[in-house]
């Protein structure tokens, strides 16, 4: 048999357990010594600042801070987004950015495929731009301070081939017999 004391009860709620009179508990705020920032206490800061506690506003912000600038610097007009110049100017500083990030954390390798990725589309731009232009493909690489070589005219093809030795002779039985 089972005894009363086992059988199933339900759970009453909590205000019959403490009694109608009883206040209940405040859910809503919790004790001030569970966490280490209560709410309200950082309303009077200024969050777009890009400011750390430390001083030095953080690595992102100064990204973004550089990469507007060069990108100004090289705006055809001012609703200009998707000139070469522009684009290269930002993925340069994204590819400094990542460069220094890669130096000091060498196991990234997502990073490091991204940058890859990022030095191929700007190369693709720089060629692009050395074909159209010739003169503003100078004046951003010299601006930007690029190692950048431009992609040689392809030569024919007897000209290519011509410094390497000729094949043997086709055999007589590969050649289709004209009757």
């Amino acid at each position: 048999m089972v005894q009363e004391s086992q059988r199933y009860q339900p759970r009453t709620s909590l205000s019959e357990q403490m009694g109608e009179e009883d206040e209940l508990p405040d859910i809503d705020s919790p004790p001030a010594d569970d966490y280490i920032v209560n709410v309200g206490e950082m309303d009077g800061e200024d969050e777009d600042t890009g400011i750390e506690d430390d001083g030095e506003p953080p690595a992102w912000f100064t990204l973004e801070q550089r990469m507007a600038d060069s990108q100004a610097k090289y705006r055809q007009h001012d609703k200009d987004t998707g000139s070469p110049e522009f684009q290269v100017a930002g993925m340069t500083e994204r590819i400094n950015y990542l460069t220094k990030h890669l130096q000091s954390n060498p196991k990234d390798f997502s990073t490091r495929r991204g940058l890859v990725a990022l030095v191929n589309k700007r190369r693709r731009l720089l060629n692009y731009l050395s074909v159209e232009d010739e003169k503003r493909y100078m004046e951003i690489v010299n601006g930007l301070g690029i190692r950048h070589k431009p992609p040689a005219q392809f030569e024919s093809r007897e000209d290519m081939y011509s410094r390497f030795p000729k094949q043997k002779a086709v055999r007589k039985h590969l050649i289709n017999k004209k009757k």
